[in-house]
């Protein structure tokens, strides 16, 4: 048993929530309170038995580890692969633990459907874990968009009085984006088939194709798209604030901490592999795009008068951050964005459960009605402190370690991206510390705010974990830094000798290459 977990831990982790969905079609709807601890339970195991990977990962290396390889579909080239490496690692881990806190937030406050709730989000689960795990293009978009289904399902049927619109223009948006993935995968299919004869999905097997640049333009904007809609970048951003608003707080939590993520994931792991003389063309433009976001997204979030649409719109500039970070194309921008997906999934995430907890108490976001919060709930304004400081870089909490490195990294880059990049940094602590005096100081005067209590000790375990790792990545950030740095390493050094290789094939087989590229092996 051991042994077989040991092996197949990968799996274990992806589909266990999943097979816990199937188990609670069996229970009674009306057992809402054993289906709050069982999914609970099973979350927290879910996130115990991906320990290990952290423990066990190997940082000297940049191979896939834990592989596991079993024939799908063989006779079209189709397998069931999953491995990780350093740059999926945080992202696997910052799932499994954010859905035991996402369930524990929705303690209270999911009261209709309970049991349709927790079916979606374990379905949700194994999902994103399925996209950051997958190495077969087909596995991966199918895990893509099967995702897409459990978070319509939870915008629109827990959401806000807007949800079903919400719902709908997610989904559409995602989906759009999808489809030119899925052209392009299949074009990548057929040409590494007639480059080596051999009918292969495989990324692996795909990264041993060496592609034209023509080529590389195509492909590499179908895959852009995708991600660009998932990030959200400027200015496929305009579904992000509906979902964040109209999703349950719980939804808002795994939009802003995963879903993201797979967006700038994408860029990581297939762009810059995949199309490296191309992808280093558009440097100029997508870093253009993510400082436009950062402070679009800033200064839209400077004049919110709703909490919750004030920190998704600070997604949007955080984001840009991470973007500029992948595209510096050096080792310090590229580990400056891996670290500050995790850190925006933390930081972010902690912010989208502060609000739903004022909410559940007041039963509105409106920054003008609140004020003096921190003389009646002074627990709740010392987290909402915290998360805010994180949100913003200060020094000793995980917010700067990105945001440092990613500066550091496009200055590496470009002086003047940097330069305009760092006024982000600036405006987000305008808008993120306007907001929080805003809101917990100066004089206690609605009559409806004397009368609230404080978190109780449910919502203290919720925050707690968080705050903990925010202040780990904030003070030794070497640990989480050390589990990627191999990886972003080998992938700048294979980038740059596939870009050599194919500018080399052009000058010597212009016709033949053009036409159906070749195998590097």
């Amino acid at each position: 048993m051991i042994e077989f977990m040991q092996n197949h831990i990968l799996t274990i982790i992806t589909f266990l929530p999943v097979f816990g969905a199937v188990i609670l079609l069996f229970v009674p709807r009306e057992k809402d309170e054993f289906v709050r601890y069982y999914t609970l339970i099973l979350t927290t195991i879910v996130f115990l038995i991906s320990l290990p990977i952290l423990l066990g990962f190997q940082s000297g290396t940049s191979a896939f580890q834990f592989e596991e390889k079993a024939n799908w579909i063989p006779s079209l080239g189709i397998h069931y692969h999953l491995g990780i490496d350093g740059i999926s690692l945080l992202m696997v881990m910052l799932t499994t633990f954010l859905m035991p806190i996402v369930i524990l937030s929705s303690w209270t406050y999911i009261q209709k459907r309970v049991k349709q709730y927790m079916m979606v989000f374990l379905m949700l689960e194994t999902g994103m874990l399925g996209v950051f795990l997958s190495l077969d293009m087909i596995l991966f978009y199918v895990f893509w968009e099967g995702m897409l289904i459990p978070m319509y399902f939870i915008i629109g049927v827990w959401g806000g009085p807007r949800r079903i619109y919400a719902a709908i223009k997610f989904f559409m948006y995602t989906m759009f984006g999808g489809v030119f993935m899925l052209v392009a995968i299949i074009t990548l299919y057929l040409i590494h088939y007639h480059a080596t004869g051999v009918y292969s999905f495989d990324f692996q097997d795909f990264q041993s194709v060496l592609l034209p640049v023509p080529t590389q333009f195509w492909l590499f904007l179908a895959f852009a798209l995708a991600f660009a809609i998932k990030v959200p970048m400027f200015p496929f951003h305009t579904w992000l604030p509906d979902a964040h608003v109209e999703a349950p707080t719980g939804g808002s939590v795994i939009l802003a901490g995963v879903l993201l993520k797979m967006g700038t994931y994408g860029f990581l792991r297939f762009c810059l592999t995949l199309f490296p003389n191309v992808s280093t063309e558009f440097v100029g433009l997508i870093s253009v795009i993510a400082i436009v976001g950062i402070i679009y997204g800033a200064l839209v979030s400077m004049v919110q008068p709703d909490l919750k649409k004030l920190v998704a719109y600070s997604s949007v500039s955080h984001l840009g951050f991470v973007m500029l970070g992948i595209f510096a194309l050096n080792v310090e921008g590229l580990q400056g964005g891996i670290i500050q997906m995790l850190n925006h999934g933390l930081s972010t995430g902690a912010l989208f459960l502060v609000v739903g907890m004022i909410y559940e108490r007041r039963h509105t976001r409106l920054i003008s009605d609140f004020g003096g919060l921190a003389k009646q709930i002074p627990i709740f304004a010392t987290f909402f402190m915290i998360v805010t400081l994180s949100s913003i870089g200060l020094p000793g909490l995980n917010g700067f370690v990105g945001e440092f490195l990613i500066l550091l990294g496009t200055f590496q880059a470009n002086e003047a991206f940097a330069i305009f990049a760092a006024t982000g940094v600036i405006l987000g602590a305008v808008y993120m510390l306007w907001m929080f005096h805003r809101v917990n100081f100066g004089p206690l005067t609605k009559e409806e705010n004397k009368k609230l209590k404080d978190l109780n000790l449910r919502e203290i375990f919720v925050l707690v974990p968080i705050v903990l790792v925010i202040f780990w990545i904030g003070v030794y950030p070497k640990y989480f830094l050390n589990k990627t740095e191999k990886s972003v390493e080998d992938l700048l050094k294979n980038r740059q000798v596939r870009q050599e290789q194919v500018l080399l094939l052009e000058k010597q087989l212009p016709v033949n290459f053009v036409l159906k590229g070749i195998s590097s092996k």
